[in-house]
């Protein structure tokens, strides 16, 4: 089985697209490893997940709870037709909470099983291209685990959220 094929079976979303992207048009490895990533604020400070995981970003709208659900789900949006459950990214990371602002948004983000779930953060910056040797290991545990790599940009550093450890949906 080829390595695509097996990886849109598992839903490994990240492996897939890295996988098409590390290819040139002539079929041959491109020398230069990018990464893109979407970059979005939290606390002022900056924040990326994988461009291929994203599906949209929509502005906030309104969020109907669900009970006994961990405090970092906020509930759900209907999304033209569809039920989205919305995690509070701030929270899930052990930031405090705050209002939303008009600069707020919901990344919408492709899941395993063609599930998808929206992330609320306080802004949505830009796409980043990174090259692949730019990128270290989270030296620094975070409570949820859910950074496992960072980067500099523009003389900070951007932290990466491991999207599918903030999603698990089991408290830590």
């Amino acid at each position: 089985m080829s390595e695509a094929g097996s990886a849109s079976e598992n839903g490994d979303w990240e492996s897939l697209a890295r996988a098409a992207s590390l290819r040139g048009a002539d079929g041959e490895d491109q020398v230069d490893l990018l990464r893109e990533l979407l970059s979005f604020r939290l606390d002022e400070s900056p924040y990326a997940i994988p461009v291929e995981r994203v599906r949209e970003i929509v502005r906030v709208r309104k969020i109907t709870s669900v009970p006994k659900m961990p405090s970092w789900v906020l509930g759900v949006v209907a999304l033209r037709g569809e039920i989205v459950q919305v995690v509070d990214l701030r929270m899930r990371l052990g930031i405090p909470s705050k209002s939303t602002s008009r600069q707020s948004r919901i990344i919408v983000l492709h899941g395993d099983d063609d599930r998808i779930t929206g992330m609320l953060v306080d802004a949505v910056d830009q796409v980043l291209r990174v090259n692949e040797d730019a990128f270290q290991n989270a030296e620094v545990s975070t409570e949820s685990g859910a950074v496992n790599e960072l980067c500099v940009r523009e003389g900070e550093f951007v932290s990466i959220v491991d999207v599918d450890r903030v999603l698990e949906l089991r408290a830590d």
